[in-house]
């Protein structure tokens, strides 16, 4: 080893001491320590590696994280820069098992030993995770995800179907939660395989008999969760679309934490766990008693209030004069009605009076204007035979007979033929003919 060369009796400082060359007497510093392992590592080149992403941390845009070994006795931690993530897949999270290229970094300052990510994809899984990507796109263009298509759970479910595994924690679950709920809930489950290749066709079966039962109200999907890959079955499209087909509400009760299957997607509604699903499907007894307790309570009270501003009013009503001796209506108004009906009576009277008159003069114009009158004065009507009133004595000539009236009757007369004179008083007959009775 080459010793560092200073003055006799001299210290080197410990910047100037290379590690190599250090020694109680003559230590290296912390910082030429770090800056020797960074040159070190830095000589170091990019790895590929395969492991599990543990954490999934994202600061100022940038990813700080950590890869498990699949054994689970090995760990790194990696940075993963913005300008590096920008190229990445945006499905990456935690527990995505992955292939990284990745460069070790030794930091001065913190002394902290890292990784840095210069690209990432998913391995194992990586082909499966971009078919489904590309089937979720195409899902939702066909609309199967939107929010209008998706069918409103009944609030009192008579019969839940339940698609599950055979003695599974989540079948357990969510009997054990709905029936907390209310008690009286009745369920119709079929077992079935929940992961490998018999999941996708038992589930399908057991799916379209639920549907075609017409007792069962909605259907439930659990599983306990799982990895992504025994997750598969509940992404397939044969699956999706059965469920999107179903004319029965359709939960998915999937419980997982990291991927979401396209089942989330297409059902009618989402549960986080088999739990969640009992909860949001069947409605809890005693809130529901409470609730109409409360809307009992409320109802009372409207009533009542009702009740009271009416006996207000009524109360307010009888006070008036008019409602408290109503009789006074009528006193008032008999004054009225008996000034009325007098009136009335002179009216009528005085109308009588007058008409009275009127006939009396009528009458007696018509008495002065008879030719009745005119004969009780004297007078006489004579007629020929033919029954043509005499007016001139050229019409009886002598010999014709006549028909003589008067105020009391009619006689027949003989004409003489015209007179030359008239005799005295002879105005007493009409014309001037002499007759012979």
């Amino acid at each position: 080893m080459t010793s560092f060369e200073s003055a006799p009796g001299e210290t080197p400082p410990p910047d100037a001491v290379h590690p190599r060359d250090s020694s109680p007497e003559t230590p290296t510093s912390v910082a030429r320590l770090n800056e020797t392992i960074r040159d070190f590592v830095q000589r170091w080149s990019a790895v590929w590696v395969e492991g599990e992403i543990t954490a999934w941390n994202v600061r100022g845009g940038h990813v700080f994280g950590r890869l498990k070994d699949a054994s689970g006795e090995a760990m790194i931690s990696f940075r993963l820069w913005s300008s590096t993530l920008q190229r990445l897949p945006d499905t990456l999270r935690s527990g995505d098992r992955v292939v990284a290229c990745v460069k070790p970094d030794y930091f001065v300052k913190s002394g902290d030993f890292s990784f840095t990510v210069s690209s990432m994809r998913h391995t194992g899984l990586g082909d499966q995770l971009e078919k489904l990507e590309r089937l979720r796109a195409q899902l939702r263009s066909e609309g199967l995800f939107d929010p209008a298509r998706k069918k409103p759970l009944p609030f009192l479910p008579t019969v839940i179907g339940l698609i599950t595994g055979e003695r599974s924690d989540a079948e357990k679950d969510v009997h054990r939660n709905a029936e907390l709920r209310w008690p009286h809930v009745r369920f119709r489950t079929i077992h079935v395989a929940v992961q490998g290749d018999r999941c996708v066709p038992e589930t399908l079966g057991a799916l379209t008999m639920l549907d075609a039962d017409p007792e069962v109200d909605v259907i439930i999907i659990a599983r306990g969760g799982g990895d992504p890959q025994t997750l598969l079955g509940f992404s397939d499209e044969r699956l999706l679309r059965a469920v999107a087909a179903a004319s029965t509400p359709i939960v998915s009760a999937i419980g997982h934490e990291n991927d979401h299957p396209l089942l989330d997607e297409v059902a009618d509604l989402r549960a986080s766990t088999p739990t969640d699903a009992a909860k949001k499907v069947v409605p809890d007894v005693a809130e529901q008693r409470a609730i109409v307790e409360q809307l009992r309570s409320r109802a009372r009270t409207r009533v009542t209030q009702r009740v009271s501003h009416d006996i207000a009013q009524l109360e307010q009503l009888r006070t008036r004069p008019v409602l408290r001796s109503p009789e006074s209506m009528l006193t008032s108004r008999t004054h009225e009605l008996w000034a009325l009906r007098s009136r009335g009576r002179d009216l009528v009277g005085r109308s009588l009076e007058s008409a009275d008159r009127q006939a009396t003069q009528l009458r007696a114009s018509l008495r002065a204007l008879s030719p009745g009158a005119t004969l009780g004065r004297g007078y006489a009507i004579a007629r020929t035979g033919e029954g043509v009133i005499v007016r001139s004595a050229t019409q009886a000539p002598t010999g014709s007979t006549l028909v003589v009236t008067v105020a009391r009757g009619s006689f027949a007369a003989l004409s003489e033929g015209e007179l030359a004179e008239v005799p005295p008083g002879g105005e007493a007959a009409h014309g001037d003919s002499r007759m012979d009775s």
